[in-house]
């Protein structure tokens, strides 16, 4: 794709030399291994988008059976027992992928539940039908060190909090490293282009993605949460519209800018689970007040036909008194949605629709008039607004 554009495409290691020069280090092919050879680009912009790495805790052993998420992906073997450090998107969805494979799996959290993040309702389906994958959640406890031995890395654990009950040490097959992940920020020698970075490694920007050099943009994990590919890809897209506007004197692309009110996140587990904007914790935490539409998935045509019945989808719509526009939509009892969740499968091929929902401030009359197509587990969508509305006559009548 880039060719076909005529991009040139130079692989290796870069860092900044100068306001508008950096030098790269070649790399062989599609390998990391340098070549000798340094090549000096002139820019008039630049883009950043060095990204993140996975955060290595300091008493693993340098051993091969210790891996980050992308070691993971390399897959020699499955182990036969796997121990998961983090309890968070990345370490499950790996999980998965070597729990089908057929590694039993531990895993490791230090706050008081999986997946943080996501509303504890979904979750609770989620670990329900991936009860069977582990054989131990260890949840408010931290690994506290590690030792590499012949058998396979033994492991030890401590309560996170006070009074807590502490694990028997483990020994695993393969151990991986989900605890988060650390900005590049400090290794493309941004300061020699008087591009600021934080102590942490980050690139502040403002809503065109224009660092505090002017004609420097950064986009992605450098320059701050959350780090997902999808917000990285539109944050480029605000960068390059301007970038192009300015070069073009194109007042409209040069004016774009990075104003997203809601980022959808999503497990690619099995079953998924995907969320967009204000959850039911964070509503309960705001003191905001919300009406819940929730659709079970034991109603869905569609994935009682799949066999997949297990999930829900809900909608969160602003239940507060003074809702009310003045343009009609005013006393049908509910203000605009603030948020939706969903597990299931194929959640996050689904939740696209509650974010732009979201982004169009609709509500739930809205959502339930627009028809979806019959039978799909998109419908639930539908479903669920009309629950919050009262409407809907695919489930029993709410109790009064």
């Amino acid at each position: 794709m880039a060719k076909m554009r005529k991009v040139t495409t130079v692989r290796g290691y870069g860092a900044f030399v100068g306001a508008n020069h950096l030098e790269v280090e070649e790399t062989t092919g599609t390998g990391q291994e340098k070549t000798g050879t340094k090549k000096v680009i002139a820019f008039k912009r630049a883009i950043i988008a060095a990204g993140s790495q996975a955060v290595r805790l300091p008493f693993m052993p340098n051993d091969p059976r210790v891996v980050d998420s992308t070691g993971a992906l390399a897959l020699s073997g499955v182990p036969k027992r796997m121990l998961i450090l983090g309890g968070g998107i990345i370490g499950l969805e790996m999980g998965t992928v070597y729990s089908t494979l057929g590694a039993r799996l531990d895993v490791v959290e230090m706050m008081d539940g999986l997946m943080q993040g996501a509303d504890r309702d979904l979750v609770k389906i989620w670990q329900k039908m991936n009860a069977k994958r582990f054989d131990n959640i260890m949840l408010k406890t931290k690994t506290v060190g590690a030792e590499a031995t012949p058998e396979g890395i033994k492991v030890t654990f401590a309560p996170a909090e006070e009074g807590g009950t502490t694990p028997e040490p483990q020994v695993y097959d393969l151990v991986l490293q989900a605890v988060g992940r650390t900005p590049n920020g400090k290794k493309i020698a941004a300061e020699k282009a008087g591009v600021s970075v934080t102590d942490r490694g980050f690139i502040n920007v403002d809503i065109q993605m224009r660092t505090n050099v002017p004609h420097i943009f950064a986009i992605g994990d450098i320059v701050g949460q959350p780090m997902l590919a999808h917000k990285a890809v539109h944050e480029a897209h605000v960068a390059a519209e301007v970038i192009a506007g300015e070069l073009q004197g194109n007042k409209e692309l040069a004016s774009a800018a990075f104003n997203a009110r809601v980022i959808p996140s999503v497990a690619y587990t099995d079953p998924e689970v995907a969320w967009v904007g204000l959850t039911e914790d964070q509503a309960k935490a705001q003191g905001i007040k919300v009406k819940k539409g929730l659709f079970p998935w034991t109603a869905s045509g569609r994935a009682i036909a799949n066999g997949r019945d297990e999930g829900f989808t809900k909608l969160l719509f602003d239940d507060s008194p003074e809702v009310g526009s003045g343009d009609g939509h005013a006393g049908r009892g509910h203000g605009k949605i603030l948020g939706g969740g969903m597990v299931g499968t194929h959640a996050g091929d689904m939740i696209g629709e509650s974010a732009l929902a979201i982004e169009m401030g609709v509500d739930a009359v809205d959502i339930g008039k627009t028809i979806h197509p019959h039978p799909t587990l998109g419908e639930s969508i539908g479903m669920a607004a009309e629950v919050a509305h009262g409407s809907c006559t695919d489930v029993p009548p709410a109790r009064k």
